[in-house]
């Protein structure tokens, strides 16, 4: 396997990274001056949920999709795919998990290489081939080798705070906003800035998670040393969505940031989607596949 260094995907993660930690110094300073403790405490106390959440996130994650572990009896080629797989990518073989639906799909989870799992649904073992099936677990073991999970859920930590500032601002800090100058003012300060600064993270997290796809279509090209059966893979799944009951498809709609190809909903979900067009993807692996014919 010739695994090289992302530096673009370290670049886009590092500033992402540094303009949310800016992002979130001026949101406290904020919160603080205007509202006092009570957005603030609320703040920490969902940040401690958060980081529980975090910590458990493969279990949790797997048990929202109600996907299953399953053992090496009961799936002998996948757990032999994962397994060849893991070693081509230099990772332990993570944890193998299926979900019995008829959508075709795929996500990997956990904090980090040692705690990982590799989740396909029914649904997507059906509609591939084993070489395009390949390019699908290599390139949820590529999220899994650039940690992208660890760095998404902390990229979305200051997002979803202050989404909930927004929802619930008036009602926790309240209390704590009257008595100071400004009084119901601070209150209405901070939910606006909380709206600003969510918006702004939003469009940054969105940004980074389109990216990473890129950087896993990359490295899966790199582990299997086959682009074309990944584009191959894409473009079926991509086909198959469209056949899938949409019940179904509502089901499973909140885990769009996982899958790896998510389940579209509209004008504005394409706009703001976790991930890139099928098509620009495709193409992205068809250039590979002709830098690999020319070495």
């Amino acid at each position: 396997m010739n695994w090289q260094a992302d530096w673009g995907l370290r670049f886009r993660m590092f500033v992402t990274m540094f303009l949310l930690f800016a992002l979130y110094i001026v949101f406290a300073g904020v919160i603080t001056a205007y509202v006092g403790g009570g957005l603030f405490f609320f703040a920490l106390l969902f940040g401690g949920f958060s980081l529980v959440q975090y910590y458990f996130s493969d279990t949790l994650t797997l048990k929202s999709m109600g996907a299953k572990t399953v053992s090496r009896d009961e799936y002998p080629q996948l757990h032999a795919s994962i397994e060849r797989l893991s070693q081509q990518a230099d990772l332990p073989k993570p944890k193998v998990a299926v979900v019995d639906s008829s959508v075709p799909n795929a996500f990997a989870t956990g904090r980090n290489q040692r705690n990982a799992a590799v989740c396909v649904t029914t649904g997507l073992m059906k509609t591939l081939e084993r070489d395009e099936l390949d390019g699908v677990l290599a390139h949820e073991l590529a999220h899994v080798k650039n940690r992208d999970m660890m760095v998404m859920t902390i990229a979305s930590f200051l997002s979803t705070i202050a989404f909930m500032m927004v929802r619930w601002g008036a009602f926790f800090g309240g209390g704590h906003g009257r008595g100071r100058e400004g009084g119901g003012g601070g209150i209405v300060v901070a939910i606006l800035v909380s709206l600003v600064v969510w918006i702004i993270s939003y469009l940054l997290i969105r940004a980074l998670s389109r990216y990473r796809e890129f950087a896993a279509d990359r490295g899966a090209a790199a582990i299997t040393g086959n682009p074309s059966a990944l584009a191959s893979a894409l473009l079926k799944i991509s086909g198959q969505m469209d056949k899938v009951p949409k019940e179904d498809l509502r089901e499973e709609a909140e885990m769009n940031a996982f899958f790896i190809i998510p389940i579209k909903s509209g004008v504005i979900g394409r706009l703001f989607s976790t991930h890139p067009s099928t098509e620009r993807r495709v193409e992205q692996l068809r250039d590979l596949e002709r830098e690999m014919q020319t070495f």
